[in-house]
């Protein structure tokens, strides 16, 4: 996996499992994970996330509403809970930040493509598929 911009919307669209997502969150070091979680953010911000996205995106993402990271996507101001998300430095917070922040893409991803590109887009991320060994046999 080597273009995050891919990789994460193939992990939004489930073309890539999410184990295989964070094994290469982990393999990546502290700073390079910020940077993809910020990135990830943005990408949220991008297709319209929405505070209502919270609840469906924490039990995809398999957190407990108690966690930091779902704390966070339940509050107002969706934009500065994103970026406060993204910034969270344990490494146990940045897995679950991952985590998280895959889920609320995938939920307002498919609210866009249902609502804005449900006809055809120009949207190149929207036109993904991955070849596995099952696939090309």
């Amino acid at each position: 996996m080597a273009d995050p911009y891919i990789t994460l919307n193939e992990l939004a669209q489930e073309l890539r499992p999410m184990s295989q997502g964070i094994e290469w969150f982990e393999s990546l070091s502290a700073e390079e994970q910020s940077n993809t979680l910020h990135l990830l953010s943005h990408f949220c911000i991008q297709a319209r996330a929405t505070v209502e996205d919270g609840p469906e995106s924490i039990r995809r993402a398999g957190l407990r509403a108690t966690h930091t990271p779902a704390v966070l996507i339940t509050r107002q101001r969706i934009n500065q809970q994103l970026g406060k998300i993204a910034s969270l430095t344990p490494h146990d917070e940045r897995l679950k930040s991952f985590r998280l922040l895959i889920a609320v893409l995938a939920v307002a991803d498919e609210r866009r493509r249902e609502r804005f590109c449900s006809d055809g887009c120009g949207h190149a991320w929207h036109r993904l598929s991955v070849d596995t060994p099952e696939a090309s046999a």
